[in-house]
């Protein structure tokens, strides 16, 4: 499936989102998918391995090993070229992880996952940047994302106030495997309730301008994952190359709303 590169950038930057369709193999998500269900079951049961992100809601971070060092995700050529026409400078990707919606989890209060640059009344350009990918279909019913459109260039008080006067609504975003989101954290958003009996995976990957300070989230790559890498690919890693990858299991990734 061929993808519109330019329209996407567009609506990204005029939206503060745009949906990638049918983009990554549905195959691919599956395995994803097994991975992440045995690490979930496991941070579950460690104490403080999962950050709360409210009522039967999680995160966690991704070990950057099979199947997860897929560089056909983390650095899908698709993605990158959107990404490559909405940031100024060189990038970086510095945040691999999953937000997990449990059954009987509830609507998050509005909120931003990065503050402005500067004070809010200046109109911040793209610095971050969240790349959402489903490990399951999203549904009505098990906690879509919902985002208030163009948001990003409003200033908190403002975006709050078009959306309660239905000038900005929140969105549901419904998504298939295989599709990819490309959000700005600084657009207003929430997730809302999961009212089936299964848990709705979403990985995240953040990327950011290379000069941009990011203290709570960390890439932690073994060496010999990071050695099979292209230089191209190296570059674009912001992470701690390290011997072994051994889970801590605690999730550090506590702050996330503003």
């Amino acid at each position: 499936m061929s993808h519109d590169v330019e329209q996407l950038a567009a609506e990204l930057e005029r939206d503060g989102v745009c949906v990638i369709r049918g983009l990554l193999d549905r195959d691919k998500i599956e395995r994803w998918g097994s991975a992440f269900d045995r690490l979930y079951s496991a941070r579950q049961r460690v104490d403080g391995g999962l950050a709360p992100r409210g009522t039967a809601r999680h995160y966690l971070t991704l070990p950057l090993v099979e199947p997860f060092a897929d560089a056909d995700v983390f650095a899908n050529e698709t993605v990158l070229a959107v990404i490559d026409r909405v940031f100024a400078q060189e990038y970086v990707l510095v945040q691999l992880g999953a937000d997990v919606a449990g059954p009987g989890s509830e609507n998050q209060e509005t909120h931003r996952d990065y503050r402005p640059l500067f004070d809010e009344r200046f109109v911040t350009p793209l610095y971050a940047l969240a790349v959402n990918v489903p490990l399951v279909d999203v549904t009505p019913e098990n906690a879509p994302f919902e985002h208030a459109r163009g948001t990003h260039v409003l200033t908190r008080d403002d975006g709050l106030a078009r959306i309660a006067s239905g000038e900005r609504p929140l969105e549901p975003l419904l998504m298939e495997r295989g599709d990819v989101m490309v959000r700005t954290p600084l657009a207003l958003h929430r997730g809302t309730p999961n009212t089936t009996d299964a848990a709705r995976p979403m990985v995240v990957l953040g990327y950011a301008m290379h000069w941009l300070h990011t203290p709570n989230v960390s890439l932690d790559v073994p060496r010999e994952t990071y050695e099979r890498y292209d230089p191209r690919l190296q570059q674009l890693l912001r992470c701690n190359v390290v011997e072994s990858l051994e889970d801590a299991g605690r999730e550090t990734y506590v702050e996330f709303s503003f």
